[in-house]
């Protein structure tokens, strides 16, 4: 409830500032999501450079939006061959790296939890790893 109500601007301030700050604190503490959010602010800004550079370390840690992102700038031109090729490979490292029976029975789980109909934001958030 928290999370909707701040990320919606209900009940507090707008403050660009305070939330690029923690977005921040958040990618440097290794929250992926965080690192794609700050490749996005600053594809926005034109600074495309930065922009492919935090795409690239979310890459490394295998978040699919991030190679999307830097696929995107690879067809516009703004990425080179080398360095997407660098990326798919890093991906694959990282998919292969999460690997595990343990990841594969857990979506399992979640499949037949999906496909039984349970869910609500528990189940979601126990799910996306915030819980």
């Amino acid at each position: 409830m928290t999370k909707a109500h701040l990320s919606l601007g209900q009940g507090v301030e707008r403050d660009d500032k305070k939330s690029l700050y923690h977005t921040e604190q958040a990618a440097i503490g290794g929250h992926v999501k965080a690192r794609y959010n700050l490749g996005c602010i600053e594809n926005e800004r034109g600074n495309i450079e930065r922009s492919m550079k935090h795409h690239m370390i979310a890459v490394k840690l295998g978040h699919d939006d991030s190679l999307q992102g830097l696929k995107n700038g690879f067809k516009m031109g703004m990425v080179s061959k080398d360095v997407f090729a660098t990326a798919l490979r890093a991906y694959q490292a990282a998919v292969n790296a999460m690997k595990s029976p343990q990841r594969e029975e857990a979506e399992k789980f979640w499949a037949k939890v999906e496909a039984m109909g349970i869910g609500g934001d528990r189940v979601n958030a126990t799910k996306e790893g915030y819980v």
